[in-house]
């Protein structure tokens, strides 16, 4: 019998994971993709396919225009198949397309003119950002956000607060000449700012003094045990019920929230990578699918909200990569049509199938290494 109960105790805990890490997946991924397939039926280009999901299929149908929609067995990806591809990656398929008709190549990608392809390849990071706006701005009309005003508590000792002579009960007021209405706002510049001189203009006793802190990268460990390196000043905010409040928002005001919201997480992630390329920042915070499930399963026990905010960064996250200019990402794509711009004609097949070959190579990579950082973060050797 505690065999029994272990075994379900252990599905159990697998399935409150699993269906989170699915629902938040599949949702990012179908509005990634329906980005390409919208924008290519809108500028004639046939969709030969719609996929939730690599590998074989578990169940589709066919709608009246020939798109086979799909859900397949790995649901760690989608793509769109237009007319004349190859593969899931958009290769073109020569021997298909030397065979094309006239009226086959009207509705093919490959003959497609290059703003159309463009078009079709960027709408997908596009419908990620946009996807994101929307939840944030749901979450803020429907919920309104916490804010705590930026008043002081507590300063560490010792930290960067400290030696820039922040003291307690100070109300931050702007930061490098950006006005600061809440604690949040100053975190979202404070965290992404390590190791950069910050003019930071606080109200003490009427007055308005200019301080220069400098936040310190410092690694913190979150309520789910998850290790987070951030910029921090060394300051807690004042939690007296008359700084804490329920901001509340119109329908406009939501979506300009949102739109602000979305902007800082892709700065945030464009911050890290940038800091990550120069090397000053480690690669162990990059994620695979193990650490999104788990993620996604934390994130569900705090209710459905926190688990659409999760959903809004994580598209936030997979817009962002696959502008990469690395072939086989919506990015490499777009760095051939900026060649085939500039050259007056595309590359020649041989030369993208080398660039395909290294995108492969540097995706496969790339998982591996984002699956082995899940495996070291959750063993706790790392």
């Amino acid at each position: 019998m505690t065999f029994l109960n272990d075994m379900f105790g252990a599905a159990w805990s697998a399935g409150a994971y699993l269906v989170p890490f699915l629902f938040v997946l599949t949702l990012v991924i179908f509005f990634h993709e329906l980005g390409h397939f919208l924008v290519a039926r809108w500028t004639g280009v046939k969709v030969l396919a719609f996929s939730i999901g690599f590998g074989p299929e578990l169940f589709g149908f066919d709608d009246r225009k020939g798109t086979r929609w799909r859900f397949a067995a790995i649901p760690l990806g989608g793509y769109v198949r237009f007319a004349g591809d190859e593969n899931a990656a958009s290769a073109p398929d020569q021997d298909a397309l030397a065979r094309m008709s006239p009226q086959e190549r009207r509705s093919s990608f490959f003959f497609a003119p290059l703003p159309a392809r463009a078009a079709i390849v960027a709408a997908g990071p596009i419908a990620n950002f946009l996807l994101a706006i929307v939840i944030f701005a749901a979450i803020f009309f429907i919920a309104g956000r916490p804010v705590t005003d930026a008043v002081v508590d507590s300063v560490d000792p010792g930290s960067a607060a400290e030696a820039a002579g922040i003291a307690p009960g100070d109300l931050v007021v702007a930061i490098d000449g950006q006005k600061i209405a809440t604690f949040g706002d100053m975190q979202k510049i404070v965290e992404t700012a390590a190791d950069r001189p910050l003019r930071i203009t606080v109200e003490r006793a009427n007055k308005q003094i200019d301080l220069t802190a400098t936040p310190r990268m410092k690694e913190i460990t979150d309520g789910f045990g998850n290790k987070l390196r951030l910029g921090l000043l060394g300051i807690k905010r004042s939690t007296n019920a008359q700084n804490v409040r329920i901001e509340t928002f119109g329908p406009l005001e939501a979506v300009g929230a949102g739109v602000q919201e979305t902007w800082y997480q892709v700065a945030r992630t464009a911050s890290y990578l940038g800091r990550l390329v120069v090397g000053r920042e480690s690669a162990d915070q990059i994620g695979g699918p193990i650490r999104i499930a788990k993620t996604s399963g934390d994130f569900a026990t705090l209710g459905f909200t926190a688990l659409m905010t999760l959903a809004a960064i994580l598209s936030v996250s997979i817009g962002l990569l696959n502008l990469v200019p690395i072939p086989m990402l919506d990015g490499g794509h777009l760095l051939f049509y900026s060649i085939e711009a500039l050259r007056g004609r595309p590359l020649g097949p041989r030369a993208q199938d080398i660039g395909m070959r290294i995108g492969l190579a540097f995706v496969l990579f790339l998982m591996i290494f984002a699956t082995w950082n899940d495996i070291v973060h959750l063993s706790g050797l790392g």
